[in-house]
C-alpha cells in the first residue's frame, strides 16, 4: 500500500497550493530535528518533506492522484523506464500510456520523477534558510518551539495558539509585532586565514606528504576559550603548480556568534640551486666562456632524476638567446603525472673584462665584419 501524502500533511484531496504550503510550514517547524527531540521527529520531518515535494509540484501531484505512490515512483502502471544516478540523486524516467482494458492506448506522456531525499534541502528552499527560527527570537529557550503551539495555527508567528490563553488576542497574528527579545543574527564566517607552504622542486616532482600544525582558540562548554594545537596532513601531488590552494574548512579560531575561518595553505616553490620552474618546464642556465660559445664545448646538465645529460655544442655557435629544449625532463603534468614537461637549457656567456691591443688586433683580423 502506498503512502498517503495528503494524510501526512493533514489536508484533504483537492486542497489548494496555499493549503499545501501552510500545512508544510506548520509541520516542518513542528518536527524539525534541531528543535523537536522526540525519537520519531526526524522520520516525520522527512515524510512531511517528501509529501510536500510531490503535492507542491503540478506534474508529480497529477501522477500521484491518478496512480498513487506506486505509480508515481514507477512500481506499477508503466511498461518501461530508465534510471540514472546524478551524485546522490536518482532520476527515474518513465514512458507510460493509459487506455482501455484491451490494451489500446488513447494517450501517452513522458514524465521524470526526481526526489533528492534530503528534507533539510526542502526546508532551506522553502524558508530561505536552514534556521528560520533565529529570525524571531534568540533560541535560548528551545521548549518554545517544541511545544504544541504549531498545532493551533496554519501560519507561524511567535504567539501562534497562545492568544486566547494568555489574553493576547488576535492582534499578535499580524506580520509585525512589538517584541523586546533580542533578534538572533545570522552567523558570519571570518575571512580565510592563508599560509604559504614552501616545497622543493624534488617534492613537486615525486609528490610528498606534509604535516602542518594549526594553533587555534577552541570554545569550552563554560563559554571560555583555550588554545589548541592540531596537526593536519597535506598530500602534495606530483606536478602541483605554485599557487595551488589546500583548504581546511572551519579550522580557525572559534568565537561566539561567528563561523570559524577556513585555513588555507598556498603551495609555493622553494628556490632551487639549478632550476627555475616555468609551469611544467624546468629552465637550467649553463655558463660558458666566450671561447666555448664560439668554438664549442661538451658539458653536462643535471636532471631531477639525478641523471646527467651530455650536451655538445661543437657543431654550432652559441648565441646569448640560444635555448635548447630537451623533452620529457621537466616536471609531471598535474592532471597527467605520467607525462612530463621539458628541460630548457639556456646559456649565460661570460665575456672577457679586458683585451690587450694585440688580442684586439688578432680578433679584428679573424672575425668577419658582418
Amino acid at each position: 500500500m502506498g503512502k498517503d501524502y495528503y494524510k501526512t500533511l493533514g489536508i484533504p484531496r483537492g486542497s489548494t497550493d496555499e493549503d499545501i504550503k501552510k500545512a508544510y510550514r506548520k509541520l516542518a517547524l513542528k518536527y524539525h530535528p534541531d528543535k523537536n527531540k522526540s525519537p520519531d521527529a526526524e522520520e516525520k520531518f522527512k515524510e512531511v518533506a517528501e509529501a510536500y515535494e510531490v503535492l507542491s509540484d503540478k506534474k508529480k501531484r497529477e501522477m500521484y492522484d491518478k496512480f498513487g505512490e506506486e505509480g508515481l515512483k514507477g512500481r506499477e502502471y508503466w511498461a518501461q523506464g530508465c534510471m540514472e544516478w546524478q551524485g546522490n540523486s536518482l532520476t527515474v524516467t518513465f514512458f507510460f500510456s493509459t487506455g482501455a482494458s484491451n490494451g489500446t492506448s488513447n494517450s501517452s506522456q513522458n514524465f521524470t520523477y526526481e526526489f533528492h531525499g534530503d528534507p533539510r534541502a526542502t526546508f532551506a528552499q522553502f524558508f530561505g534558510s536552514n534556521n528560520p527560527f533565529g529570525s524571531f527570537f534568540d533560541m535560548h529557550n528551545d521548549s518554545l518551539f517544541n511545544s504544541s503551539i504549531f498545532n493551533d495555527d496554519d501560519f507561524f508567528t511567535p504567539f501562534s495558539g497562545l492568544g486566547n490563553r494568555h489574553g493576547l488576542g488576535g492582534a499578535f497574528r499580524s506580520h509585525s509585532f512589538n517584541v523586546h527579545s533580542p533578534l538572533k543574527k545570522e552567523k558570519v564566517q571570518d575571512p580565510p586565514i592563508e599560509h604559504d607552504l614552501y616545497v622543493t622542486l624534488e617534492e613537486i616532482y615525486h609528490g610528498c606528504v606534509k604535516k602542518m600544525k594549526i594553533s587555534r582558540r577552541v570554545l569550552q562548554p563554560d563559554g571560555t576559550s583555550k588554545k589548541e594545537d592540531k596537526c593536519v596532513t597535506i598530500s602534495i601531488k606530483p606536478g602541483w603548480k605554485s599557487g595551488t590552494k589546500v583548504t581546511f574548512q572551519k579550522e580557525g579560531d572559534q568565537t561566539k556568534g561567528k563561523i570559524p575561518a577556513d585555513i588555507v595553505f598556498i603551495v609555493r616553490d622553494k628556490p632551487h640551486v639549478w632550476f627555475r620552474r616555468e609551469g611544467s618546464d624546468l629552465r637550467y642556465t649553463a655558463r660558458l666562456t666566450l671561447k666555448q660559445a664560439l668554438c664549442g664545448v661538451i658539458f653536462e646538465v643535471p636532471t631531477m632524476t639525478g641523471e646527467k645529460l651530455r650536451i655538445s655544442t661543437k657543431q654550432e655557435i652559441i648565441k646569448p638567446n640560444t635555448v635548447k629544449r630537451i623533452q620529457g625532463y621537466g616536471l609531471p603534468f598535474p592532471k597527467e603525472p605520467s607525462r612530463k614537461g621539458d628541460l630548457l637549457v639556456a646559456f649565460d656567456i661570460k665575456f672577457p673584462d679586458k683585451l690587450s691591443t694585440a688580442e684586439k688586433e688578432m680578433l679584428n683580423n679573424m672575425l668577419p665584419n658582418s
